[in-house]
């Protein structure tokens, strides 16, 4: 019973609401239709009107009674006040009669309640979609949160301007329209040739000109070893990018791609993404986790030399770093965390360029182990390399790019182990390489210092680069380099000592044979003898150069050194001994003379075996030879002066001999580019490799 009356009471009020709505609707029409009428008269409205109000009802309805009651057609005012009296009493008579038959009642409300609800959900749905649209649209990104927000997680968002008239004007158009124009060829070409360019790309939702970028991503990807060189060396040369596009580039690309856009010389730093965040750390536990890493090592199996430097540095935290000259145990270093170490010790120490130079060294000599490569890429090497790449400063350059060039298995098929540096050249080059040229430094020398420029007074200090014709601190880097950029140019590196009163290693007794064959070694790795050769040494690596030609004239895989090796140039070798070896005798319980220094003494027989050997196989390989000599005797120290190589010793039986108003020191070194002593070396390297380099 309260269900129904609660359905009658709905019933009642919906009535009262078509009533009044009723009503109204008769009071305009009613009005209309009066003062159309003649004479003021209203006239009756045509009976589809009537049936329409009565909505076809059977006779008897409501609306039937009231034509009744009231006739066909009242005036205005009494048409309302009838109309209205009728709906009240309608309203009551279905308040106080009894219920419509279920059925009836019951299909109505479902109808009722249809319209409403759907009437209700599509007006709402219609809402909340204009509502999500205008928001959309209405959307504004904070700029500087967007730039946040790429250093943290590095998403890079392309913000895109207000300006209606920048956005679509008549260029921008034109080169939408063009862009969309090169896609249909490329598709068109891509469907012709069976190429799956079209499929990659065609669920890809980019901006037309964002093609460029992807293109080259999927292109240094390629199978084709041809096809990724030159989508890098597109890369390297595209400077008219957005921020966004070369981070867009960083995050996409393979460790390959990242390498090789590091060893390209006009490659942007935006290419290269920041080290990951370092672990934190203790303050002043730096050199703490170093001596906990050393003291992991095996010590079992080890070169007694190592094992000392090892023991030294966990006795001394000074030395901890000249310990890092250890080229094994790079699986262990790395699984120790040894990267992220060594890289904050690279940002502890940037004011510190040797410490840096020996942190780099120990990279280089890691990244010789191919399975180590992904590591170093993740930890952030490459980018910090990328950036030493660029240095004005020689040496830290060229630690850099033996770093890359280890790394770098697409374009270099050689391994340049600890010690030997490449000169030039340093960068990825279209330059066909032609011939090699290899400089070897002699005692108490190095592989950079040995071969810079003759020092003055207005030259003591490493210039820029942009006075490297006034000053160089390297001229095989920068001289030789430019006259003939067809030569590869490597400087070789070792330990010497005159003295064993210097602090090295006990066990360290190393004689002109141990080393040349160490030497021979790690230059046959780097691919010496692949090409034609000419060999530069000074004083003591003179010596080097002839053990190592003997040597490999015995090796038959060690031949091709000895087939192409075209010419050799003597600075001041002492070919028949020193007066240093000597004077170094004389007194030898004050300056404990080395085991080198030793070796170098005239009646050495060694040396004179050397001789002999060595004149007799450049004469059987017809070696060209050019020697130079000094003249001037040499300051060792405040209180020496000694004349180091006399003209006799320099003599090596064939070649010209040139003496040199110089001293022991600076007959390697040019005093400046167009010096006799520098033209003459580029005239000899010209000569001897005349046919190589045309060829």
């Amino acid at each position: 019973m309260q269900k129904r009356l609660a359905v009658a009471d709905r019933v009642r009020l919906r009535l009262y609401v078509i009533a009044l709505g009723t009503l109204s609707w008769v009071e305009r029409a009613g009005g209309r239709w009066a003062l159309s009428g003649p004479r003021g008269r209203g006239r009756e409205p045509p009976a589809a009107g009537w049936r329409a109000l009565a909505g076809n009802r059977r006779e008897g309805a409501p609306v039937d009674w009231v034509r009744r009651a009231v006739g066909d057609w009242p005036s205005p005012r009494v048409g309302r006040m009838s109309l209205a009296a009728y709906c009240v009493i309608c309203c009551r008579r279905i308040g106080t009669s009894t219920s419509p038959p279920k059925s009836d009642t019951y299909w109505r409300d479902i109808r009722n309640i249809i319209k409403f609800t759907g009437s209700l959900i599509l007006g709402g749905s219609l809402f909340l979609t204009y509502e999500v649209l205008a928001l959309k649209k209405a959307l504004a990104l904070d700029t500087q949160v967007v730039e946040r927000e790429k250093m943290k997680s590095y998403i890079y968002v392309h913000t895109v301007s207000l300006d209606k008239g920048e956005n679509h004007g008549i260029a921008w158009q034109a080169r939408k329209e063009l862009h969309k124009a090169v896609r249909k060829v490329l598709a068109t070409s891509a469907k012709i040739l069976r190429n799956p360019f079209a499929d990659a790309f065609s669920t890809v939702d980019i901006e037309d000109h964002e093609c460029a970028v992807w293109l080259l991503l999927r292109k240094s990807k390629s199978d084709d070893k041809t096809a990724r060189l030159e989508a890098v060396r597109e890369m390297s040369e595209t400077h008219h990018w957005h921020d966004y596009q070369y981070r867009i580039i960083a995050q996409a690309c393979d460790p390959k791609t990242l390498i090789g856009l590091a060893r390209s010389k006009e490659s942007d730093l935006r290419f290269f993404l920041l080290p990951p965040p370092l672990p934190c750390l203790k303050e002043d536990s730096t050199e703490e986790e170093l001596r906990q890493l050393l003291a992991s090592l095996p010590q079992t199996e080890l070169d007694e030399c190592i094992q000392y430097f090892t023991s030294l540095a966990l006795s001394e935290s000074s030395q901890s770093l000249a310990a890092q000259k250890i080229s094994t145990h790079c699986d262990k270093i790395e699984a120790n965390g040894g990267l992220q170490l060594l890289q904050r010790l690279y940002r502890l120490h940037k004011d510190c360029p040797k410490v840096q130079r020996n942190i780099m060294r120990i990279i280089g000599n890691m990244a010789l182990n191919e399975h180590l490569h992904s590591s170093i890429v993740r930890s952030g090497w490459v980018s910090i390399m990328a950036e030493a790449m660029k240095s004005h400063h020689i040496m830290e350059a060229s630690h850099a790019a033996r770093i890359l060039a280890n790394l770098d298995r697409e374009t270099v098929q050689e391994k340049y182990q600890d010690g030997v540096y490449v000169l030039h050249p340093q960068y990825r080059t279209s330059q066909p390489i032609k011939a090699d040229v290899l400089f070897i430094h002699g005692l108490m020398g190095a592989a950079f210092k040995t071969w810079r420029q003759q020092d003055s007074e207005q030259a003591v200090i490493e210039k820029p680069i942009e006075d490297e014709d006034r000053y160089t601190t390297c001229w095989p880097k920068t001289w030789l380099a430019k006259d003939c950029p067809a030569l590869r140019i490597i400087s070789v590196e070792y330990d010497t000592s005159l003295s064993d009163w210097r602090a090295r290693c006990p066990m360290e007794r190393r004689s002109i044979a141990f080393r040349s064959n160490e030497l021979l070694r790690k230059l046959r790795a780097a691919g010496v003898g692949d090409r034609p050769v000419v060999w530069i040494s000074h004083s003591m690596g003179g010596l080097l150069v002839k053990k190592m030609l003997l040597e490999a004239s015995k090796k038959p895989e060690m031949s091709t050194v000895i087939n192409n090796t075209r010419g050799i140039i003597f600075y001041s070798v002492p070919h028949h001994g020193s007066h240093l070896a000597e004077y170094s005798v004389n007194v030898r319980y004050l300056l404990f003379p080395s085991l080198e220094v030793k070796e170098l003494s005239k009646d050495s027989p060694a040396l004179k075996k050397l001789q002999d050997d060595f004149l007799e196989l450049a004469k059987d390989k017809n070696f060209q030879v050019l020697n130079f000599v000094e003249t001037l005797p040499t300051y060792i120290g405040s209180m020496i002066k000694l004349h180091v190589v006399p003209v006799e010793s320099a003599d090596l039986g064939i070649g010209d001999l040139i003496p040199v108003d110089v001293n022991h020191l600076n007959i390697c070194k040019p005093e400046k580019k167009d010096a006799f002593l520098y033209q003459r070396t580029l005239q000899f390297i010209r000569e001897t490799l005349a046919k190589d380099l045309e060829n």
